[in-house]
């Protein structure tokens, strides 16, 4: 690539499927296997050719930047990141056009809460005009899919199909050799008013562009992991702390402590006469005093006491003393007996 990158990330919204978790921090920074989302998904950028002189842009829902902008600044300071902000929910393509002065060469664009695992090395010599990740899919109606010609060509993208003739469903990844083609395909989407139920999808503006003869092909993933429901997000912590985020990973015991793996302690926490496990995340300056926890995430600065937690879901600075249970419990809350 001739231009530096831009890797574009659009991460607006409330992230009500996942309240009360994200009442007072943007989906992006729920806890997840010993991370926050965001971690995990720049990540997952590794591979990127030139990744450390890619520009970062984030684009963002009203007084969502503070706490973003504070993370990145203390686990990311050396990387270049502008901030968009969209003052409405008008959809994918409007947030995209609120972006549009960064689309000014290759472009990387992920949706915050698309966790994949990809190589995505082939960028540097693309020679098709885009690229959009997909993966086959038992029920393709909850989607977008692609549909693609004799040569592997994508003539055309469906969101939320009402048939199973095409079960690749596009996972939120997409790569733009000319930013600049999808920003006038987004100008053109929104002067032609193409929405549904008041939303400008991201799908219609690619679409605009293969009208236009733009070629797009298709790069399968094998994983593609979801962190946009409560349920998805416990799913997702089982299977990064199963393949390599996990610091315990061998039964025994850790001072006083039995530890059924896999499991995340993050170095500042204090756990004593507890059974943890399996499938556990425990976040810095957490405390876990005399107490059974298992397939749950802990954020940062919980403490927990004489309890019993399964498939448990705690913000930042949760207190739960003498109880028993599922638990999904936003920042600063308390469960006492």
């Amino acid at each position: 690539m001739d231009q530096k990158l831009k890797i574009i990330i659009p991460m607006a919204g409330l992230g009500s499927r996942l309240r009360p978790l994200t009442w007072s921090r943007p989906k992006p920074l729920v806890s997840l296997a010993g991370s926050t989302v965001l971690d995990h998904l720049l990540a997952s950028f590794k591979t990127v050719p030139d990744y450390e002189k890619a520009e970062l842009v984030f684009i963002m829902s009203p007084g969502q930047q503070e706490l973003i902008q504070a993370h990145m600044q203390k686990h990311y300071p050396k990387s270049k990141v502008h901030y968009v902000e969209q003052p409405e929910k008008k959809g994918q393509s409007d947030a995209l056009r609120h972006a549009r002065e960064h689309l000014d060469g290759p472009a990387l664009i992920v949706f915050s809460d698309t966790l994949i695992e990809n190589d995505f090395s082939c960028i540097a010599k693309e020679e098709s005009d885009s690229i959009a990740w997909v993966k086959a899919v038992p029920d393709p109606r909850r989607f977008g899919v692609v549909e693609v010609d004799s040569r592997g060509l994508v003539t055309r993208l469906i969101e939320k199909p009402n048939d199973m003739n095409n079960n690749l469903a596009v996972v939120g990844c997409y790569f733009f050799n000319d930013g600049q083609k999808l920003a006038r395909a987004i100008e053109e989407q929104i002067d032609r008013k193409i929405a549904l139920r008041g939303e400008y999808y991201l799908v219609e503006a690619i679409n605009l562009m293969l009208e236009n003869r733009a070629t797009m092909r298709t790069e399968q993933v094998k994983v593609w992991l979801d962190a946009g429901t409560s349920e998805a997000l416990l799913d997702t912590n089982r299977y990064l702390l199963e393949h390599g985020r996990a610091n315990f990973e061998e039964n025994g015991t850790f001072d006083d402590n039995i530890i059924i793996p896999p499991v995340f302690i993050h170095p500042d926490a204090r756990v004593n006469t507890s059974i943890l496990g399996p499938f556990v995340s425990i976040g810095a300056g957490s405390i876990i005093h005399n107490s059974t926890i298992k397939d749950s995430i802990l954020s940062q600065g919980a403490h927990i006491t004489n309890a019993t937690l399964e498939g448990s879901l705690l913000g930042y600075d949760v207190v739960i003393n003498g109880m028993k249970g599922k638990f999904n419990l936003g920042d600063n809350s308390w469960a006492n007996w």
